[in-house]
């Protein structure tokens, strides 16, 4: 089993201990502090290739453009996300759950638009086709049960996948996500 050091939010910064904190500038202030839906994505960049650093370097804006084709692509971005879990299960935090983070683009969740608005975003490292780790599942049940401590509007049917929210453009967290190992608990006031 994968040591994953104890995940505590500090509720009046929105900061997790218990991750890496790599500030990302890609974010703003959020509408309302309302935090009800959580969306899971997949990245890897190069595509397909893992423990790069540059999904890190994307998100914060030092994507070396030159060090591969694909970069030229995406360099114009300014994207992040709340968390990135890793391969090996770690967990790096770019923007404060109390802040927007840029990551779900045009969305649209029960007909309410602009989801980065009232969502936190958590990035696997991986593809749509490619089984995640034991580690990153593990993680991401930590994180879940983490966030949804502080955040009770987020209930088991208000987690979605990046291709639930944007079905013409997405299809992370994909095929090869097993929605079966998530595990959602609940904890009202009677939990």
């Amino acid at each position: 089993m994968h040591a994953l050091q104890a995940l505590a939010l500090d509720p009046s910064t929105g900061w997790l201990q218990g991750a890496q904190h790599l500030p990302s500038n890609n974010c703003n202030a959020r509408p309302s502090s309302e935090i009800s839906l959580l969306v899971i994505h997949n990245i890897s960049l190069p595509p397909g290739q893992f423990g790069t650093g540059m999904v890190e370097a994307l998100f914060t804006n030092q994507l070396p453009v030159a060090a591969h084709p694909y970069f030229a692509g995406i360099a114009h971005l300014k994207v992040s996300a709340h968390f990135f879990i890793k391969r090996d299960g770690s967990i790096t935090q770019f923007v404060s759950c109390l802040d927007r983070a840029w990551h779900a683009g045009v969305s649209q969740f029960n007909q309410r638009e602009n989801c980065n608005d009232f969502s936190l975003g958590i990035e696997l490292e991986g593809e749509d086709d490619l089984a995640y780790s034991e580690a990153q599942y593990y993680s991401l049940n930590q994180l879940v049960d983490e966030l949804t401590k502080h955040y009770p509007m987020i209930t088991a049917d208000r987690i979605c996948g990046h291709s639930d929210i944007a079905p013409d453009r997405k299809t992370d967290p994909g095929p090869a996500f097993d929605w079966q190992r998530l595990q959602v608990k609940y904890h009202g006031e009677n939990a």
